[in-house]
């Protein structure tokens, strides 16, 4: 079977850190994320979904991300079922985040952390990016030929 999500959008309101009885830190937000299309004359729609973090993970995103943070996550979707105040049985669908990731510019968070990200199975905890990954991609378009050696092919490859 395969559940995997991958979205980026908006936080909603700022994330709050909770803890459990057991002393494991979780938080739970909301994220705007814009459809692909807009119909003729209308307004883009967006879809409002619930994302759960846990541990180093929620505490990351706590200290962060706020309000308005555009956000990248990856990971996959989990349903619960409860029982509202009211008796009636609901189900929950919320997204279970494995990774999170800024996804704007530093500006864009309000100038904190622009290339920090955390995975939840890489067992490395908080890593940043540093000033190398922000530098531009080289553009293979601007090389020339000469940066090629030429292989004969009569002789022998050596491997």
């Amino acid at each position: 079977m395969l559940n995997v999500v991958a979205i980026m959008g908006r936080l909603v309101a700022d994330p709050e850190l909770r803890t459990t009885p057991q002393g494991t830190s979780v938080t739970t937000f909301r994220i705007a994320c814009d459809r692909n299309f807009v119909r003729q004359g209308e307004q883009r729609q967006a879809d409002f979904l619930d994302v759960v973090a846990w541990r180093q993970q929620a505490e990351f995103v706590c200290r962060y991300f706020q309000k308005g943070s555009l956000i990248a996550i990856s990971g996959s979707i989990q349903t619960r079922q409860y029982q509202d105040k009211n008796g009636n049985n609901r189900t929950a669908v919320e997204i279970v985040a494995d990774n999170v990731n800024f996804a704007g510019s530093k500006s864009s968070n309000n100038g904190e952390g622009g290339g920090a990200s955390y995975q939840a199975h890489s067992g490395q905890g908080y890593s940043s990016r540093g000033a190398a990954a922000q530098q531009p991609a080289p553009s293979f378009s601007s090389g020339s030929n000469e940066d090629f050696a030429v292989i004969d092919d009569n002789e022998d490859l050596p491997f």
